[in-house]
């Protein structure tokens, strides 16, 4: 069955009928563009710049970008709706959504009006793909202790150190990036400063990082040595702004995670749901054992109360009233809800699941990673504890 139907879930006041219209569309590239070559795209552990290129050509990056600056002016919803499509067709390792909807809104919010029409109408149409650069080897999140420099030298900034475990790090040649630009005072000498990286000098990529799951999606060492970039590259009217930055959006990035969640979940169980109907064993189809109906019943109920809760954070988000704390919840809880629900569905595939011919054996290793990026799950335990 569709996996959008498992759940027999009404949708959301969110989807209306020009998101449902995105919907479809991207239900339609995901199935035709990505999903017949996405087995290629993970033993070549990268999503070529050709098919981000037709995203683009089809209205499907940088949805919420007004049309002024080339996007399609939606909203996050047409995002959301961008996003469950990659999920409900296994494709999640192409990395559109963090290139839209998270690496895009730096600049929308928070960029001048030249940098807006400088880079996100390329953006939207994949000549330039994003990444945005927060982690270091000695700073995942606890952002405060980066140690990568931006040092002002004239009408520029001479930028050194190293990030890891940057996600579309090898395609990438626009990218946001997490600097000290006044490393005495801790947060406050944060800065968010773009690199465009085929314009400048002393940038290295490292190798593409051999990932447990998430095959198909480049994730890379960066290296800055010396490199120059205009002060006006800078995001935000002055330096020390970028910290206030990363913690406005990611709220919006933590939703993400959890859109992307509920997505692979829906996935996981209409796979599980047809094969235990197909496959025999003692005689009788897997579904007619006990224990199959009630481990299934168990997963849907909970995949029924996390799928009201992520269209809530939506709905909420689309009103700007989503805070920090709730949209941790969601990250948390959808993050751990995925893992349980892809190892107790391979364990329904039985042998055949640790197959990775099958897909849920990609969905169960894919799933790991969702605890860690975004902030770890016991960060988002801290940041909810906070509002007890």
């Amino acid at each position: 069955m569709p996996a959008s139907d498992v759940l027999n879930f009404p949708k959301p006041a969110w989807m209306d009928d020009e998101v449902s219209l995105v919907s479809d569309m991207a239900n339609k590239f995901m199935e035709n563009e990505i999903a017949p070559h996405y087995e290629q795209y993970e033993k070549d552990e990268i999503v070529p710049r050709s098919q981000w290129e037709k995203a683009g050509e089809n209205g499907l990056l940088c949805a919420a970008v007004p049309e002024e600056y080339g996007g399609a002016g939606g909203t996050y919803a047409h995002e959301a709706a961008i996003i469950e499509a990659i999920g409900h067709h296994g494709v999640d390792g192409f990395g559109i959504a963090l290139h839209s909807a998270i690496v895009a809104p730096y600049i929308q919010h928070f960029g001048s009006e030249e940098q807006k029409q400088k880079w996100l109408p390329r953006m939207a149409t994949g000549e330039l793909i994003g990444a945005i650069a927060m982690t270091e080897p000695g700073a995942g999140s606890d952002l405060q202790g980066i140690k990568t420099t931006a040092v002002k030298d004239g009408n520029q900034y001479r930028i050194n150190g190293s990030k890891t475990f940057i996600t579309n790090g090898q395609n990438a040649n626009l990218i946001v990036l997490a600097v000290k630009t006044d490393p005495e005072k801790g947060a406050k000498g944060t800065s968010l400063i773009v690199i465009e990286t085929d314009e400048v000098e002393g940038f290295e990529r490292g190798r593409n990082l051999d990932k447990v799951g998430y095959k198909a999606n480049d994730t890379s060492e960066l290296f800055f040595n010396d490199v120059k970039v205009p002060t006006s590259n800078l995001i935000g009217t002055e330096e020390g702004q970028g910290f206030a930055q990363l913690m406005t959006e990611l709220p919006q990035e933590r939703l993400i995670i959890a859109n992307q969640a509920m997505a692979s979940i829906e996935l996981g169980l209409s796979l599980t749901v047809d094969y235990v109907k197909e496959r025999n064993a003692f005689g009788k189809k897997i579904i007619d054992f006990q224990n199959t109906q009630f481990k299934l019943a168990e997963l849907k109920s909970e995949a029924t109360m996390a799928k009201a809760f992520v269209n809530h954070c939506v709905d909420q988000h689309l009103q700007g009233k989503l805070d920090t704390a709730t949209a941790s919840m969601a990250k948390y809880l959808l993050s751990d809800l995925q893992g349980k629900v892809m190892d107790e569905c391979l364990q329904l595939f039985g042998g055949y699941g640790f197959m990775n011919e099958y897909p849920i054996a990609r969905m169960f290793r894919d799933a790991r990673v969702q605890r860690i990026y975004g902030g770890t799950n016991e960060i988002m335990k801290v940041l909810i504890s906070r509002t007890l």
